[in-house]
């Protein structure tokens, strides 16, 4: 599998989502390994995708580019000084992805977070070519951020493999209920998983 996975919004747990997906695909037999290409703050996520593929990778190739304001990478980057480039990125990709069957990439925020002057999150999938899974924080109000995420998604001419919805530790109730099924609804893009609160593993089956 390579995919990129997007949020519908910040702090949807898409970490969370993308280390158990690269800890099934490996467990599964793949040489998968976790990606995040640019981090603001922390890097905490980045050392969560590290961890999930048994730290395979050093951590300045899983994460090339990190900026220490917790901010938008664009504004972060700024502060700084300095610019995310897109040509490098994509040079990181080639190199760190060439020969293996799995790679996972997370994104910074949502699908349309800025990166660098006119450079949005899904510039970035677009140029390292991969088909885009949908994290969703599943919540009221997660449809139509869902919807319009894949709206986006499709308008440049990129496919969406699927959606993930990840419910929020200590959250129920009635509009969490329902997600799926509206959401099978309102769109072709298939549910791949549905993660709920405390869950620590997800299975995935290779043919």
């Amino acid at each position: 599998m390579r995919a990129f996975l997007t949020g519908t919004d910040t702090g949807v747990g898409k970490t969370f989502v993308t280390a158990l997906l690269a800890r099934a695909l490996r467990r599964a037999g793949l040489d998968t390994i976790a990606l995040k290409p640019i981090c603001s703050g922390d890097r905490g996520d980045a050392e969560i995708l590290r961890a999930a593929c048994d730290s395979e990778l050093e951590i300045d190739e899983v994460n090339p580019m990190w900026f220490q304001a917790p901010v938008a990478p664009y504004l972060a980057a700024c502060r700084e000084g300095c610019a995310v480039s897109l040509p490098a990125l994509e040079s990181w990709f080639r190199s760190i992805s060439k020969g293996r069957q799995s790679v996972l990439v997370e994104g910074a925020g949502g699908w349309l977070v800025p990166i660098a002057e006119k450079l949005l999150i899904a510039d970035l999938a677009a140029a390292l070519g991969l088909p885009v899974i949908v994290v969703v924080a599943n919540r009221l109000g997660c449809i139509n951020h869902t919807l319009l995420t894949i709206e986006s998604i499709r308008s440049r001419g990129l496919e969406c493999r699927g959606i993930i919805l990840n419910s929020p530790v200590n959250e129920s109730g009635e509009p969490a209920l329902n997600n799926r099924s509206l959401v099978e609804e309102f769109t072709d893009v298939p549910v791949l998983f549905e993660i709920t609160p405390g869950q620590e593993a997800i299975e995935i089956g290779i043919a």
